[in-house]
């Protein structure tokens, strides 16, 4: 794969200012938590349903804990103490909570040994039922098998979870080896999430649990008939990013689009807000053994796709270390990039290869996410028909690892099933044919491509070292991403975020630090030796 040559001194300085750029946001993550983060302590622990009013019990705990003021103390340690001094479990406390029966705050804190031992074992049942999600696609895989690389990606949006189930199945038949459900329009900004099956949706369909369950149980009756293993994909995105991110891993989703960045810039959550609900989401994510999809081709909708490509990889390198430091491996990395060169440039085609198999050298064991031509789609369905065949071709001569397919009908409709059909047949049929085109080519030395290429990476590191210097939050606000400025204390959330007190608890973040191997939080269990092993 090492086509172009590219300066590894020049990759090893952008790795290690990303690590350092990622690591001063880490610092302030580390002392803040979110109340998204705690209504996934919650959720894991088992509190589900909602209200007299439809309100999900995570949130109805969580808010009342801040109206008391004690949230910074982790919702985990005062529903603990609940269940231990009312012999109740974390269910029934939600529920008489959300009734008024009790006030979590008003309840002197017992033992906290106690405590941090009932805590440990709630979060080892809670850890566990998602490895049980894991082993299962692992035992599915093994017994399918699944399509060859790239997985040809497609998306179902009806509103419907059931119609969408069918148009699910449908892809499948027709080859899709990954279906996206997309979400409801908006849905990132709500800070709840949806309870039950849903069957109205405007632009997609609501992500619940239940939802993923109906969707999880469709793909896998197709993938029985079918004879592989189908990939389900869904968005952990915005105010509810650790939620639904826990969710996913319970009902055993395959990817999840997830990426503080994309949030920030194109949904205005706020920054700190955002960044502290990704570390969470994360590690679960890597837990769970899915694989996540960021969002860097959506910089050049708003921004130049020539002039802004080293944005591109600058991004995909700061998502790399944020994973890391999640304990999130390479090969769940699906990075993201695009091919949305304007048509009408010469030698348009050229640079777009060149940006791939840069993109591929860099990250060798990411799967990487490669997104089709949308901003320069016309309405000409046959020219949008070869744009795409273009994109499929670069994708098979570069090794991308997530194609996901273009539509002819892109920006004129929900695409219907009859454009996804003709959009895998056109990815079957150049897939096929040049399997192995990639093995046969080589660039010139010194050729197009090549600078093109060196030119990125020089322009990509000359950014980093910049950012590490002012910080990302200082960035962000500058609108080096994207052409999009947001401010450290502007957006949608940040209400949300609090400090954490002395002796802040969430066992699921210790006891998932402690099975991956990542280092601890100053101040937990495990650190100071109640951890029992």
């Amino acid at each position: 794969m090492e086509k172009l040559r590219l300066d590894p001194e020049q990759i090893n300085r952008a790795r290690k200012a990303a690590a350092r750029i990622a690591s001063d946001v880490d610092s302030f993550i580390g002392e803040r938590t979110t109340v998204a983060v705690e209504r996934t302590v919650l959720r894991l622990m088992g509190i589900d349903g909602v209200n007299g009013e439809g309100v999900p019990l995570p949130n109805v705990v969580v808010d009342h804990l801040q109206e008391a003021r004690v949230l910074g103390s982790g919702a985990a340690l005062w529903v603990l103490n609940a269940m231990d001094q009312l012999k109740m479990s974390a269910q029934q406390v939600a529920e008489q909570v959300a009734t008024g029966q009790v006030h979590l705050g008003d309840l002197p804190l017992t033992d906290l040994k106690t405590l941090y031992r009932k805590g440990e074992a709630l979060a080892k049942q809670g850890l566990d039922r998602i490895l049980q999600s894991r082993s299962r696609r692992d035992q599915l895989i093994r017994r399918l098998g699944e399509g060859k690389k790239p997985y040809l990606y497609v998306i179902v949006a009806t509103g419907d979870i059931y119609e969408d189930a069918l148009q699910g199945k449908s892809a499948a038949r027709q080859g899709a080896d990954v279906v996206a459900v997309i979400r409801s329009t908006g849905q990132s900004l709500i800070d709840y999430v949806p309870y039950g099956a849903t069957r109205e949706g405007y632009g997609g369909t609501y992500a619940t649990q239940e939802n993923f369950r109906i969707m999880r149980q469709a793909l896998d009756e197709v993938g029985e008939e079918e004879g592989r293993y189908i990939r389900l994909c869904n968005y952990c995105s915005g105010l509810c990013m650790p939620e639904i991110a826990a969710m996913g891993a319970l009902e055993r989703l395959d990817m999840m689009l997830n990426d503080a960045l994309y949030g920030i810039l194109f949904r205005d959550i706020n920054m700190q807000r955002t960044l502290i609900d990704q570390t969470f989401s994360r590690m679960i994510n890597g837990y769970a053994g899915i694989m996540i999809n960021t969002g860097e081709d959506n910089y050049l909708t708003t921004a130049d796709a020539v002039e802004s490509a080293h944005t591109v990889l600058a991004s995909q390198f700061i998502n790399e270390q944020f994973a890391l430091l999640a304990g999130l491996p390479p090969s769940q990395m699906g990075l993201g990039h695009a091919f949305e060169i304007s048509p009408d440039l010469e030698d348009g085609f050229l640079l777009e290869l060149a940006q791939a198999q840069m993109s591929r050298q860099i990250f060798p064991e990411a799967p990487l996410k490669y997104m089709p031509p949308t901003k320069h789609m016309t309405g000409n369905i046959f020219k949008g028909h070869i744009q795409d065949a273009m994109f499929n071709l670069v994708s098979m001569m570069t090794g991308q690892g997530v194609q996901l397919l273009g539509m002819m009908t892109e920006a004129m409709h929900t695409p219907h099933i009859h454009d996804r059909k003709l959009a895998i047949e056109n990815a079957q049929y150049i897939f096929n044919n040049a399997r192995h085109l990639g093995e046969e080519i080589l660039f010139q030395p010194g050729g197009r491509i090549e600078k093109r290429g060196q030119t990125v990476l020089r322009k990509s590191l000359e950014m980093l070292e910049e950012v590490e210097e002012i910080g990302l939050f200082q960035a962000l606000e500058r609108g080096m991403l994207a052409d999009v400025k947001r401010s450290m204390t502007g957006g949608k959330g940040l209400g949300g975020v609090l400090r954490k007190e002395e002796g802040y608890y969430n066992p699921f973040e210790e006891e998932l630090r402690y099975r991956t191997g990542l280092p601890q939080r100053e101040g937990s269990r495990h650190e100071s030796g109640l951890h029992t092993g």
